[in-house]
């Protein structure tokens, strides 16, 4: 499995409550590029437009061989979900103020272009800082052991 982008932010500014994987429509300038990792997911999101998940805001940058059949970089990509998922999700969304937020953009063995789409919380800013400290401080006492370990 190829990881092409993560959305390292996504985990810091929300509480992750269930991760789905989808498929997503790409065109054949789209694919090229992403398989070369110029591919941004900061900022973007899914939403459910007459039916259908949508992803927005996600930037594939112009495939530099291409011609005048080049895409647009930030234009809309269908999602590829059943349509009872499609529903919960919609639910969720609509009820409890959930966010759907891209995580991670892959090729799986087969070459499929899949994206793990998370189903999140938006975070406050004191859970930020308190995650922030517990991690340093996870840091810390990881560091000490090791200190520890070399005197030894």
């Amino acid at each position: 499995m190829k990881i092409v982008a993560e959305n390292r932010k996504a985990r810091h500014d929300y509480h992750v409550e269930e991760v789905i994987e989808t498929g997503l429509v790409l065109t054949g300038t789209e694919v090229k590029s992403a398989r070369k990792g110029s591919v941004n997911l900061r900022d973007s999101y899914a939403s459910v437009e007459h039916g259908e998940m949508f992803l927005h805001h996600v930037h594939i940058a112009p495939y530099e061989q291409g011609n005048r059949a080049n895409h647009d970089p930030y234009r809309s990509r269908k999602l590829l979900l059943h349509r009872k998922e499609i529903d919960r999700l919609m639910g969720r969304v609509k009820e409890r103020g959930y966010t759907l937020v891209p995580l991670k953009l892959y090729f799986n063995p087969r070459g499929r272009a899949k994206l793990e789409l998370g189903l999140c919380r938006g975070k406050k800013e004191y859970d930020k800082r308190d995650a922030l400290r517990e991690r340093d401080a996870r840091r810390d006492v990881e560091r000490a052991i090791k200190e520890r370990q070399r005197s030894t």
